[in-house]
């Protein structure tokens, strides 16, 4: 098994409910069936109980917990809590992000800028700051953020966009920084993806059908014609936290059937 003998925090490890599954939640589930054992954190902390059950009813072992990764205290009490646990953290995948309230630049109130960023950006700085003593005393560890393609790619929606710049900015520091106490941090940038977040939330945003939401999203991907899965992303951060990876870091990874190679 890939991780066996890792152990992994996964921020963002539940999801919204919907049709599929969420991005955190199937990188979790794959990180335990590859050996990992899983911290398990979501702001809502049943959806984390659930990913935890589906992980034990494979015969994974993980915890669940409830944090807000705005909060400092909370970001360390929940890397403290997996010291406890399991005595060592290998990874930390950050996979929170939101975009509701978005728009362009003389749409989006002040507020919503300010809850983007926080959790977008400020929250994976947290997290990644609470982490980086434990693994710089254990001289490795592996952090992958989720960012997305509409950092580099033509968007209509500022926060989200910027923010995502920012967490190719944050991985990019955090990578050079840390390069010498052999620990990689790298990105992976999602393109349309058929997830909850996605689906469910941008319908009913938008007022549109979700079939019709989905066929606009399968027609915009080069690569098949189909939007991408959580599994696409989960299989990724796999090969990212895994030793296959061990020489790669500060990369941005698209993982969206060729739709940012359109750039130029």
């Amino acid at each position: 098994m890939r991780l066996e003998g890792k152990v992994a925090i996964v921020v963002g490890a539940g999801q919204t409910s919907g049709d599929t599954i969420g991005n955190g939640r199937a990188t979790a589930i794959l990180f335990a069936r590859e050996g990992a054992r899983l911290v398990l954190v979501d702001s809502n902390y049943e959806s984390a109980l659930d990913t935890q059950k589906m992980i034990e009813a494979e015969g994974g072992q993980s915890i669940a917990l409830r944090a807000d990764v705005t909060r400092e205290n909370q970001c360390r009490a929940f890397v403290e809590a997996a010291a406890q646990t399991y005595c060592r953290v290998d990874i930390l995948h950050n996979n929170v992000g939101i975009g509701a309230g978005d728009d362009e630049i003389l749409g989006i109130s002040e507020e919503s800028w300010d809850r983007i960023m926080s959790v977008n950006l400020k929250g994976m700085f947290l997290s990644s700051r609470s982490v980086l003593p434990l693994m710089r005393e254990q001289r490795s560890g592996c952090i992958i953020n989720i960012s997305s393609i509409a950092a580099i790619c033509s968007t209509n929606i500022v926060a989200y966009k910027t923010s995502k710049a920012g967490v190719n900015a944050l991985t990019h520091q955090i990578a050079l920084q840390n390069a010498k106490y052999n620990i990689r941090a790298n990105a992976i940038m999602p393109g349309l993806m058929n997830t909850p977040m996605a689906i469910e939330n941008i319908s009913k945003s938008r007022g549109i059908p979700k079939e019709e939401l989905i066929r606009q999203r399968d027609s915009s991907v080069p690569l098949g014609g189909r939007m991408g899965t959580a599994w696409d992303v989960a299989y990724a951060a796999l090969f990212l936290a895994s030793d296959e990876a061990k020489f790669i870091t500060g990369v941005m990874l698209p993982v969206d059937g060729g739709q940012s190679a359109r750039i130029g």
